[in-house]
């Protein structure tokens, strides 16, 4: 454990990318195997489930520091992180020990299982052993909220520079380690930093199967005006929707077939009619990317992203469920054809291979055809004017907007530096004005700030004696340092009641929300949910009389939960 802290300290105290990649390639090459295997599985994004109750853990550090409850919650709120402030306030250890990652992960894991007396037994022993910068990464891992300023990308480069072996290689490698429930071994380390076994293709350097690292765009906010300057012809583009639902790629190996979300999760028992799709209607050695949706036979477009969600939460899927909110993998690129990986092959190519794969008779080949699998259509438009004209349709989609690939585009890896060859064009976010009404603590160096914000609207019009602010969104993106710092100012002068670590503040600050979908929501006390908030400006011009009413925000509904 003292290396593995000693490695997020030094991550943790730096912004430098060469520091955070040096400090990565000098633990690795050091490292046991299996505490290499964790390593890589904390830093590239695994979390493993929560072992002790928060509630329970907050009473036993209270209990051992010796401090009643009300300094203890001070000390919480004062630091904003829980693990940094036990690792704080415990005494010195009793008796310290030094044991490797792996071990540690050995003796944490059963935690869950076990009676509360017992668990409780070994947290007391365990943290006698672990001096107070252990104590902090210890306590992250327990609570499952380890987190540390590095990328996977960065950890995908320190993997190849240590083994020697292609990044893009290893990107391919790292799907799926992180998934949830896993339990890395030093033989799944081992495979990681492996020498290359021959060409690229995806069956053999992993397991059957394994899906490929995903390519993400970047976004595109520039004027109408300026895209031909900026992309050229729209001629030498591929212009699609930009669906609103969960990125995904199916994978068909070897009479079997998987389906993964964008978070490396494998989900192939939560659309299982995806799956059964996969094994009839397409041959084996395909990897298609494409996005999951809700979509109801005959309607003309998917629904709301509120209504996959249902689906998500649910740990049980009965058919009535199934008949109810059926999914669909709306296609729009193809990884691998005939067992061979094709992402080094133009965009034009991959699409046309998708097409064959798909829809055989390409006079067939229509915006939505029936069935789980489905083309997503491409957009033709004469310049980009006529292609932004189009655009304007996409809420009434059900889209986001378009997304924009260049016809000679690789598929590449991540988020990466091959900028300029997929973007996503996304139309204006609906926006309202709201009233700020609570008011958190934030975390990390903005844990002395109040940062996070719960924003309400009024149930009635202006003229209404008797109506009052309904909450219906938070946010805490969106505004400046200096902004910031003004608004923590207001909420400290403005409390009305504490609640925990929530302020309870005077209705006098107006802020402009943006958000990318509304739909209904019976789980709110508004009816509505949004997706995505943000601020957008502060609105100190407005008086809070003036904010926008849930009137308003239902005339934004779309008309199939209007």
């Amino acid at each position: 454990m003292k290396q593995f802290a000693s490695l997020f300290q030094a991550l943790d105290a730096t912004t430098a990318q060469s520091a955070k990649l040096a400090a990565l390639v000098a633990y690795l090459r050091v490292a046991a195997p299996g505490d290499a295997a964790w390593a890589v599985y904390f830093l590239a994004g695994g979390k493993p489930r929560q072992m002790v109750p928060t509630k329970r853990l907050k009473a036993l550090a209270q209990e051992a520091a010796g401090l009643p409850e009300w300094l203890f919650d001070e000390s919480y709120e004062a630091v904003g992180d829980l693990a940094e402030t036990i690792a704080l306030l415990l005494p010195p250890p009793t008796e310290p020990a030094d044991l490797p990652l792996a071990e540690w992960m050995a003796l944490l894991l059963p935690l869950r299982a076990l009676p509360p007396d017992e668990a409780d037994a070994r947290l007391r022993a365990q943290w006698n052993m672990l001096a107070a910068d252990q104590r902090f990464v210890y306590f992250k891992l327990i609570t499952g909220n380890f987190r540390v300023g590095v990328s996977r990308l960065q950890v995908t480069h320190a993997l190849a520079t240590v083994s020697g072996v292609d990044a893009k290689r290893i990107a391919h490698r790292l799907m799926g380690y992180t998934q949830i429930g896993r339990q890395p071994q030093a033989a799944d380390y081992a495979a990681l930093v492996a020498p290359a076994d021959g060409d690229a293709g995806a069956p053999a350097d992993g397991a059957a199967g394994h899906p490929y690292p995903f390519f993400l765009a970047h976004p595109f906010n520039q004027a109408v005006a300026d895209m031909p300057a900026l992309l050229g012809p729209a001629a030498d583009w591929q212009v699609e929707w930009k669906w609103d639902g969960i990125r995904a790629q199916i994978v068909r190996r070897s009479g079997a077939a998987w389906v993964w979300s964008r978070g490396e999760e494998l989900v192939t028992d939560r659309f299982p009619e995806l799956a059964d799709a996969a094994l009839q209607g397409l041959p084996d050695g395909t990897v298609i990317d494409g996005e999951i949706l809700v979509w109801l036979p005959g309607e003309p477009g998917p629904r709301p992203f509120a209504d996959l969600q249902k689906r998500l939460g649910r740990k049980t899927l009965t058919p009535k469920l199934l008949r109810e909110l059926p999914v669909v993998l709306v296609a729009y690129d193809l990884l691998e054809h005939a067992g061979q990986d094709v992402r080094t092959q133009p965009q034009h190519s991959r699409r046309a291979l998708l097409e064959a794969v798909l829809q055989p008779n390409p006079a067939a080949i229509v915006a939505a055809p029936a069935g789980a699998l489905r083309l997503s259509p491409l957009l033709q438009g004469a310049d980009w004017p006529d292609l932004a004209r189009q655009r304007e349709a996409a809420r009434g989609m059900g889209t986001e907007g378009f997304m924009l690939k260049h016809r000679h585009a690789h598929y590449g890896v991540g988020r990466t530096k091959d900028v300029g060859v997929w973007w996503k064009w996304k139309i204006d976010p609906m926006s309202v004005d709201a009233v700020l009404i609570y008011a958190q603590r934030g975390h990390g160096r903005r844990a002395s700030l109040y940062t996070d914000y719960t924003f309400a609207v009024w149930n009635g019009p202006r003229d209404d004696p008797s109506r009052t602010l309904v909450p219906f969104a938070k946010a805490y993106s969106g505004l400046t340092d200096a902004e910031i710092a003004q608004v923590d100012a207001i909420v400290r002068k403005t409390t009305r009641e504490s609640f925990g670590p929530v302020r309870s503040v005077e209705a006098t600050q107006v802020f402009e929300l943006g958000f990318e979908g509304i739909a209904r929501s019976p789980r709110h006390k508004s009816g509505i949910a949004v997706r995505f908030p943000r601020m957008l400006r502060w609105r100190q011009d407005k008086p809070v009389d003036e904010a926008d009413t849930l009137q308003t925000l239902a005339a934004l509904l779309p008309e199939s939960s209007a």
